[in-house]
């Protein structure tokens, strides 16, 4: 009798243990600064009553025409102004913040253009949110890359690219918001190779569609960059600000590129009218896919007010370089 008390005793006390530890998963959840909620269309993030930027999982189109998924859009600012375009008038296959190439082959064969949505699919298999810390979050996505040019035997597309993409959102602190970005892309079949426009502009990979008012200021590591036909020289750094703002209120982000790329520092297309803002990779020459060890891109965004010389954004590269990718 004294045995089963006891052993009645250890699993009450156990249960117990286990109520407390989910009271205490879900007090930190509510208490966390940053949320993520799904939504029909995709994944809303938030901090406060501010929303940060929506990921678009379900598939967009104009018209029927340039369906597309796989991006950020809306992008906030840190007083709610809006930092992206999607289909705008003069590429509408431009979307927010996104990730897309010219170029997809296998050996010899050019599958889908993901730049330019034609004939490409993205098959968003899984959603995972992620608490690195507890001042941020992360939605990290699993997308099979698919073409109606790739199929099997059936009829059915093939995955040629397995793309696990990790955006992580920090909180705001001093004016400044932090916004990562990991790519990571493992070939599935031999011979996958991945190249920007075949072009001497060579544009494609991680990209930022955003407003272009007058008196943009384009400033590099090395200084103010007047942006050019072809890609241009301006360090890991780059950053647009201008009366982007609230009432012309001037605001801005910047993207980092981690040292770790290829090509590090990368070139970079830079547009002043009508067009989208590019760290060149991998250029107009296709570079090879792995099957065994993914390529890893990671770029940040520095969302801002003020112009760049509101933020130091020498200490803020220096502190991204010094940050191990996610595993």
């Amino acid at each position: 009798m004294a045995e089963r008390v006891r052993v009645y005793m250890i699993e009450i006390a156990t249960m117990l243990a286990v109520l407390i530890m989910l009271g205490g998963c879900r007090n930190t959840e509510s208490a966390h600064p940053i949320k993520i909620a799904e939504t029909e269309q995709g994944f809303l993030i938030t901090e406060g009553d501010d929303q940060v930027m929506f990921y678009q999982r379900k598939y967009k189109s104009r018209d029927g025409k340039y369906a597309r998924a796989n991006y950020v859009h809306p992008l906030h600012g840190l007083d709610g102004e809006i930092l992206t375009e999607d289909f705008p008038a003069d590429h509408l296959h431009h979307r927010g913040v996104f990730w897309a190439w010219h170029q997809a082959w296998l050996g010899d064969k050019k599958l889908g253009d993901s730049w330019s949505v034609r004939d490409f699919v993205w098959d968003i298999r899984d959603v995972k949110i992620l608490t690195p810390d507890s001042k941020s979050r992360a939605l990290q996505v699993e997308v099979y890359w698919k073409s109606p040019l790739l199929t099997d035997a059936s009829g059915n597309q093939k995955p040629f690219v397995k793309e696990l993409t990790t955006i992580r959102v920090h909180r705001a602190e001093e004016d400044v918001r932090k916004v990562d970005f990991q790519i990571n892309l493992l070939a599935l079949e031999d011979d996958i190779r991945l190249g920007g426009s075949e072009d001497e502009k060579g544009y494609g990979g991680f990209t930022t569609r955003i407003p272009l008012p007058e008196g943009l200021s384009f400033i590099g590591a090395d200084g103010p960059v007047e942006p050019q036909n072809l890609s241009v020289e301006g360090g890991p750094w780059m950053d647009f600000s201008g009366p982007l703002g609230p009432n012309g209120k001037t605001s801005g982000l910047a993207i980092l590129c981690h040292e770790s790329l290829p090509g590090y520092p990368q070139r970079w297309i830079l547009r002043r009218k009508g067009s989208a803002q590019n760290p060149v990779f991998p250029g107009r020459e296709p570079v090879p896919l792995s099957q065994k060890k993914p390529l890893v891109l990671r770029y940040r965004l520095i969302i801002h007010r003020g112009d760049a010389n509101h933020v130091d954004l020498d200490r803020l590269q220096a502190e991204y370089n010094s940050e191990p990718p996610v595993r």
